[in-house]
Parts: C-alpha cells; structure tokens; sequence
C-alpha cells in the first residue's frame, strides 16, 4: 500500500476513534433520552488496561458508572469485557473484581474474554449477550467511546441503547479503591505477548475499525 493510502486509511480510522472526532453529542442529553429506556436487562462495560497492579482513571469511572446504573435499577446486570490485551491480565476479569468489590453481586456479573478492539467489545458481549437470554441491551461507557462505537453500533443494526457516564455522577462517588487478588485474572506470562508486539500498527488500526470481526450482517 502506497504512503498516501496508508496515510488515508489512519486517517479515517482516527475519525471514529478517541484521538480524533470533533463532532460529539452531548453525553448529558443523550442519557436523559435513552435512560427512558430502562430497566435494561444488561449493560455493556468495555475493558481497560491492568497496569502495575492498579486501577486507572478511566477504569475506575466505568467501574463506577456501571455501579451507579445497577444500584439505581436503572440496569439488572453488567457484562465487563476485554481479554488480556496489554498486560497479562484479562481485563473483563478485573473488571469483575472490582465491581463485586464494590458492591455488585457476583449473579449480575458477566464477562466477555475474547475482545481486544473496542468495536469486538460492543459485538462480541452483544452476541453473548443474546445467547444468555438478554434482550433490552446498553453500552455503558465514556462519552468519547460512546460517541466514536455509535456509528459502528448502527451500521451493524445492533439493538444497544447508549448511556455515556456523566462524569459529575461519578465524581462525587467513592475513590477509594478496594482491594481485589488480581491473580485470578492473570494468564501465563510465559506465552503472554502484547497486543502491539503481537500486530502492527496497520492490523491494530483494522482492529480499531471492527475488520477482525467475522460479522453476521
């Protein structure tokens, strides 16, 4: 592929990812339309990093936000997803163990453990999902991966109703962070390799743009 192809394709991917996307919806109006929605049978929690045996920021608001849903009955059950993408622990996993940490019954955790793109995160708990019976479905997330899956939830005609944090919610929660045994959700670090040792850039950016995905569509 010549430079100036190349340069497009990142280009366009970059639209629909966090790094580039100007035009965004107001995460406030957006909750206020689909929370009408409610109750929905699950919410859909992408995964976040483990690194140096810690939460981050943006881990712990989704953490937070999916709490704040199911305590509110906005919402019955979460499905965390995420494999081991960029440390050997599966994201979904730590995901799991915070949110019960926190107060969620282990019975309204799920995990999806295959994903490592944010597009096969929303597909694939979509799909595992359905399998479990679930019918009215949200992705619960921040407002820039809400606005950046939106167009990829449309295009596949996938029934997901929206819900973006709204941060002033979560700001006054807890921060305090509970104490989880993160070795239940590592993998071997022997035959563990990262995702961007394991793919180039231009594989990764297909990812980024739901190509590694065999869809049903």
């Amino acid at each position: 592929m010549k430079l100036s192809k190349l340069l497009l394709f990142i280009s366009i991917t970059l639209v629909g990812c966090t790094i580039i996307n100007p035009i965004r919806k107001s995460p406030y109006k957006t909750f206020t339309a689909n929370i009408k929605k409610q109750p929905f049978d699950l919410i859909i929690v992408p995964g976040v990093p483990y690194v140096n045996n810690k939460w981050s920021k943006i881990m712990q608001s989704r953490i937070q936000w999916s709490k704040f849903l199911i305590e509110k009955k906005y919402a019955s059950n979460v499905m965390y997803s995420g494999a081991a993408v960029q440390t050997p622990y599966i994201e979904s996993r730590i995901m799991g163990l915070y949110g019960h940490a926190m107060g969620i019954p282990n019975e309204n955790i799920f995990t999806e453990e295959k994903a490592e793109h944010s597009t096969e995160n929303v597909y694939y708990s979509y799909y595992l999902a359905k399998e479990k019976g679930f019918k009215n479905i949200a992705l619960a997330t921040d407002p820039f991966q809400t606005n950046n899956l939106s167009a990829y939830i449309k295009k596949h005609k996938l029934e997901i109703t929206l819900l973006p944090i709204l941060y002033d919610t979560v700001y006054i929660m807890n921060k305090t962070e509970p104490k989880i045994d993160p070795t239940t959700a590592r993998v071997d670090s022997a035959t563990f390799t990262p995702l961007n040792q394991r793919e180039g850039l231009f594989k990764r950016l297909r990812g980024t743009a739901g190509k590694n995905v065999k869809h049903k569509d």
